[in-house]
């Protein structure tokens, strides 16, 4: 639940620094720019806030790792041309930062006051609220990074959270080399960067990348 405040957070207050021009950069989401992945966390904010109060009398049928589905290739995603359009039509990056911050500020809020047993229901899942606020730990971590992607000088995601998703791909993927920094095992393990060739070498017979969705 704190590492959900924390991650989503340092998200928000990184977006609210961005320049205009950073929008138009690319993000380490392939066919993304900035304003573009910043357009998709208002999405994924909406989507915390309807969760939380889609309360669910079932068992839990997953936790904060079984919430993502995996594969080696990914997905098309019949909403990434949709999100793109949607960002275009802000028109000025101000309302898109506005909205983002808005939006998220609300979810953060919402995280917050959920009761951490509390069951809810999403996407034919039901889990614990800790689990699902977990879960997107994952999100707001893996996309900080594709926000800062071609942002040198922008704040990158908070050492624990990045710690956090590291053990949450090693659950799925298995352990990565122990003197391979978090954000390194994040990038690789997730096809956004390719391996050198001595990192190839040292991963092994682990297959990557693993694309969670």
């Amino acid at each position: 639940m704190d590492l959900f405040s924390r991650s989503l957070g340092e998200l928000l207050d990184t977006v609210a620094r961005l320049t205009d021009d950073d929008f138009e950069q690319p993000s380490g989401c392939a066919g993304w720019l900035v304003r573009d992945l910043a357009c998709h966390f208002v999405i994924d904010a909406q989507d915390v806030l309807i969760t939380l109060v889609t309360p669910s009398s079932e068992a839990p049928t997953h936790d904060a790792v079984t919430y993502w589905k995996v594969a080696h290739e990914p997905a098309d995603d019949p909403l990434s041309a949709l999100i793109v359009r949607l960002a275009a039509a802000y028109g000025e990056p101000w309302m898109l930062k506005f909205h983002v911050d808005d939006v998220g500020r609300a979810a953060l809020r919402a995280g917050r006051l959920a009761s951490p047993s509390a069951r809810v229901s999403t996407q034919d899942m039901v889990l614990t609220a800790a689990d699902y606020l977990g879960a997107y730990v994952w999100e707001w971590t893996l996309h900080h990074l594709d926000l800062v992607a071609h942002l040198p000088d922008a704040r990158r995601p908070h050492s624990d959270a990045l710690a956090r998703c590291r053990e949450m791909l090693e659950q799925i993927a298995g352990a990565f080399p122990a003197s391979w920094p978090d954000e390194d095992v994040l990038l690789v393990g997730t096809g956004r960067r390719a391996p050198t060739e001595a990192e190839r070498a040292e991963l092994g017979e682990l297959e990557i990348p693993f694309v969670l969705g």
